[in-house]
């Protein structure tokens, strides 16, 4: 009897026992890496230019991206902006981009170099478009630029884009009509200041820190966009569709706007990359876009306005499939 207690009471311990170990188990399968590796090696982001908000939001993103990925080295590389950027990542130059919507809609229209390839990771922020001329100016609207010398945007810009469809709607020929001086962002406010050019178009996010430090410095004026302009505008067709008319706020340059509201066009940026990115490193990618944005928003005011409502609405391109994963991860 005795022996048949003893084996009992090995049995229920080796059962305990056995018990025990799989609890520690399912604990150090919790609390250890031993799935699968995270996204590593080098990543290339395709920004814009020096002083522009996407280089300024890329290089926030980069920190951010360095905690939450650290075993991906994030590179910032400048562009002149959403054009170029999409050429980049098409041709596998680069890895992750933004550009504008309208960018996205042409590029792919005009059938360029792996353009069925692209992909959306997020909707960031709008762009709003900006007619900066010198306070006393006679330029009242965009017709009235006929004979003058116009900022448009570097070749590879969006905003090179929007100005020259603004033009034509106006009825002015971008090439014949206007002398088109092809500076950037980095550029054009201090060309504007010297007299070197009389005005000069900029499509950014609000408030656009150059056209701030600009009007601190020197008079300027918001040139109104309005809805008729913008109607001719759509009336082209797309891609033009994605521009909406839009109101810049009367506090957004008060030196410049006498607390007067100014009819503008927006345009969405998209967060962008192709079907060749892994969608692990991608996941991961928008998670950060999106779990950094109060961060990046206290520098670079536009990111306040990342939502994750709104994220998932990359067109006109497919969301990525990385991507996809995280939106269905933190769906309510």
């Amino acid at each position: 009897m005795f022996t048949n207690l003893l084996r009992t009471g090995r049995r229920r311990a080796l059962t305990v026992s056995a018990a025990v170990l799989a609890a520690l188990g399912l604990m150090l399968w919790w609390l250890l890496p031993l799935g699968e590796p995270g996204p590593r090696g080098t990543v290339t982001f395709s920004t814009g230019v020096q002083s522009g908000v996407y280089q300024r939001y890329g290089a926030l993103l980069q920190v951010a991206l360095a905690k939450d990925l650290p075993e991906v080295d994030i590179a910032l590389r400048t562009s002149e902006g959403s054009q170029e950027n999409l050429a980049r990542v098409a041709s596998g130059e680069a890895d992750f981009t933004i550009a504008t919507a309208d960018a996205v809609a042409k590029y792919q229209q005009d059938g360029k170099p792996g353009a069925d390839r692209l992909r959306g990771c997020a909707r960031l922020y709008d762009d709003y478009v900006q007619l900066v001329v010198p306070a006393g100016s006679g330029v009242r609207k965009v017709a009235d630029l006929r004979g003058l010398k116009v900022g448009v945007g570097q070749p590879g810009s969006g905003v090179r884009l929007i100005a020259e469809r603004l033009l034509a709607a106006a009825g002015l020929d971008p090439v014949k009509d206007v002398t088109a001086a092809p500076n950037g962002i980095d550029t054009v406010p201090q060309l504007l200041a010297n007299g070197t050019i009389d005005a000069f178009f900029w499509s950014g996010g609000l408030p656009t820190t150059a056209v701030e430090s600009l009007s601190e410095r020197f008079r300027i004026r918001l040139v109104p966009l309005g809805r008729d302009l913008i109607s001719k505008v759509h009336s082209t067709g797309n891609p033009t569709t994605y521009y909406r008319f839009a109101v810049m706020p009367p506090d957004l340059y008060p030196l410049t706007q006498s607390g007067l509201p100014v009819d503008s066009m927006a345009v969405a940026n998209l967060l962008v990359t192709t079907d060749r990115i892994d969608p692990a490193l991608v996941e991961g990618f928008t998670r950060t876009v999106i779990k950094s944005r109060d961060r990046i928003g206290n520098t670079v005011h536009p990111a306040q306005l990342v939502d994750l409502r709104t994220a998932i609405y990359t067109d006109p391109l497919p969301l990525h499939e990385g991507s996809r994963r995280y939106y269905r991860s933190v769906k309510p």
